[in-house]
């Protein structure tokens, strides 16, 4: 499985984007898919998943701003982001768990600054 990892970029804060997700390979074997993020200095930190199935869930420091989607017919998942606040700087990975382990994307750049 390969990843690519687009949609980032600079927004002013309150401001919205869209990262994208795309995969190609052994999509048959993906479980589920998840975005995770690191800011400067920090560990990396997981803020969204979504299954096959269709189920998410959001790390609480994203709920009700984060959304994770995912459009099978193009093997591509989604992380849209509102609200965008200051502290969701960060590098964003996107990453596939399936039967023959994980796979991650390059990281994609969110800055949020005035």
């Amino acid at each position: 499985v390969q990843l690519q990892a687009s949609g980032g970029g600079l927004v002013q804060p309150g401001g919205s984007l869209r990262l994208s997700c795309a995969a190609s390979g052994s999509i048959f074997s993906i479980n589920f898919v998840a975005w995770y993020r690191r800011a400067p200095g920090k560990v990396r930190d997981l803020i969204a998943t979504i299954t096959t199935g269709g189920s998410t869930n959001y790390a609480d420091s994203v709920k009700d701003r984060f959304t994770i989607s995912g459009d099978n017919a193009k093997n591509t998942w989604y992380l849209q982001m509102n609200s965008l606040k200051p502290e969701d700087t960060a590098l964003y990975y996107c990453n596939a768990v399936t039967t023959i382990g994980p796979y991650w994307g390059q990281g994609t750049q969110v800055t949020v600054s005035s």
